[in-house]
């Protein structure tokens, strides 16, 4: 049994969230939904499985925002598989979803 709760605390621990946004005009505000939202499916460490979105089907025009995201559930399979299944979650904010350009 301690060595079950154990492996659990070590799994849980190797299971970390992980974000890159990539926002074109940082002075863009955008709303907290996401107009697209999807899971992308990673194998062995991110190494196979190379996945894209393609944003121009997206979105109409240039995103205002985009973001890769480990997210803790995303980290849990991973760890579980031992990094054989590694998703991903994608999500793009088109220029429709814009709160406030200018900052004021």
């Amino acid at each position: 049994m301690k060595k079950t709760m154990i492996m659990g605390a070590v799994l849980i621990g190797l299971t970390g969230c992980s974000t890159v946004t990539i926002k074109p005009d940082p002075t863009v505000v955008v709303n907290k939904t996401p107009s697209y939202e999807d899971s992308r499916h990673f194998f062995f460490w991110g190494l196979a499985g190379e996945e894209r979105v393609n944003v121009s089907e997206v979105c109409e025009g240039q995103p205002a925002q985009m973001q890769s995201q480990q997210t803790f559930l995303d980290g849990l399979f991973g760890g579980l598989t031992l990094g054989i299944y590694a998703p991903h979650s994608v999500k793009v904010w088109c220029q429709d979803t814009v709160i406030n350009k200018e900052g004021v």
